[in-house]
């Protein structure tokens, strides 16, 4: 039989599966949800739509997005650490020449004009 602790374990690890289980659902969902409007196939939607491309444009300029996309991806994966090192240099720099609050008032205005470009990145459907 099992004793009150064995069963509190028992508990805590099913609850424990349950909790990653939902979390990797959710997570998934996220990705499929974003995918869906920053993926090819959605790059592929805005031009045939604001180039009005004839069914056999579409499925051409598709399979050149596609067989680039990874590739641009990988690129700019590998080259986004260096630019995000880049621009921390310049802020440090930039920071050391201003009173404190100069300082502040500029990276409010850095992480405001960021986010800003995101969101328009991210409603045009490009990468960050």
């Amino acid at each position: 039989m099992f004793s009150r602790s064995k069963t509190w374990a028992a508990a805590l690890l099913l609850a424990t599966f349950v909790a990653g289980a939902a979390v990797g659902a959710g997570a998934r969902t996220m990705w499929a949800r974003r995918a869906a409007r920053h993926g090819p196939d959605h790059f592929l939607g805005v031009l045939t739509q604001e180039l009005q491309l004839t069914p056999t444009q579409h499925d051409s300029v598709g399979a050149v997005i596609w067989r680039h996309w990874h590739r641009t991806n990988a690129l700019w994966d590998s080259l986004k650490p260096r630019f995000d090192s880049v621009r921390a240099n310049m802020d440090s720099e930039v920071v050391r020449l201003l009173t404190p609050d100069q300082a502040t008032k500029y990276r409010d205005h850095v992480t405001r004009h960021r986010h800003q470009r995101e969101q328009e990145r991210q409603e045009n459907g490009r990468r960050p």
